[in-house]
């Protein structure tokens, strides 16, 4: 009785550690995986196979996919004047997600290409090196913007925004943008100018950010309180990459 007794124990605990894997990823609906299993009586050594065997459907069924943006809006928002005038750092935010279009036109407004023959940016950067890469953290995923092909490329399912930031909200607001700098694009400078370059850059994309978040009637606030290394590290950032900066984007609560 008392070995039945450990026995079932460890089940419960290996099936609540299953229902906590399918609450994550959101792969099973109906009913949940204690209905599933409890009737049938499995050894605790066959539930562990069953979940080794599961495991990889479950990543599978969570990659991320490129997402193909819309062509931004030119002719949405305010005046600049207006929109200078309604400037300001917000730190609580909605968890409401943002539209796929809203998005689209944040990002083009942040560092989108406006002069298509020569593939300049809305936002300057020292010598053309555009060496300032936006990363947006999401619920499902972490993606890059390819700001050539107006598309939203995956880097690694899974919910980082709470490295984001060390501001409680940075967890539930939709968007945390994290401005990362390619340093191997700046090779021909120094140490010391490229991280002033490169901060100086960050400074303009988040500017715009911030006049769109003004002219749309968005939240947002540039951070620079950020665990770095642990974030980097999430991110799967190369030795030669730098996060300058971070900055939530959201609807105001």
């Amino acid at each position: 009785m008392k070995t039945k007794l450990i026995r079932s124990r460890r089940t419960n605990r290996i099936l609540e550690g299953a229902v906590k894997i399918r609450r994550s990823v959101s792969i099973l609906s109906g009913c949940e995986i204690e209905d599933r299993l409890r009737p049938l009586g499995w050894r605790v050594e066959g539930l562990i196979f069953i979940l080794l065997l599961a495991l990889p459907v479950f990543v599978y069924a969570q990659e991320l996919k490129p997402v193909k943006l819309p062509e931004p809006k030119m002719q949405a928002g305010m005046p600049l004047m207006q929109a200078l005038k309604e400037r300001k750092s917000t730190r609580e935010f909605s968890s409401r997600e943002l539209p796929v279009e809203v998005i689209s036109d944040m990002l083009w407004a942040a560092a989108g290409i406006n002069r298509p023959e020569s593939a300049h940016r809305t936002s300057p950067s020292a010598m053309n090196m555009q060496e300032i890469d936006i990363y947006l953290a999401k619920a499902d995923g972490l993606y890059l913007y390819d700001a050539k092909g107006n598309m939203l490329m995956p880097v690694a399912s899974g919910d980082i925004r709470a490295l984001t930031g060390k501001q409680p909200f940075v967890k539930d607001a939709p968007v945390n943008l994290i401005y990362v700098a390619d340093f191997s694009k700046m090779s021909r400078l120094s140490p010391q100018d490229a991280d002033f370059y490169s901060a100086t850059d960050t400074g303009f994309i988040s500017q715009n950010v911030y006049l769109y978040c003004a002219s749309s009637g968005l939240a947002t606030v540039v951070r620079g309180l950020v665990d770095k290394s642990a974030l980097a590290k999430a991110m799967k950032l190369r030795p030669d990459q730098k996060i300058i900066l971070a900055q939530t984007v959201g609807y105001p609560k």
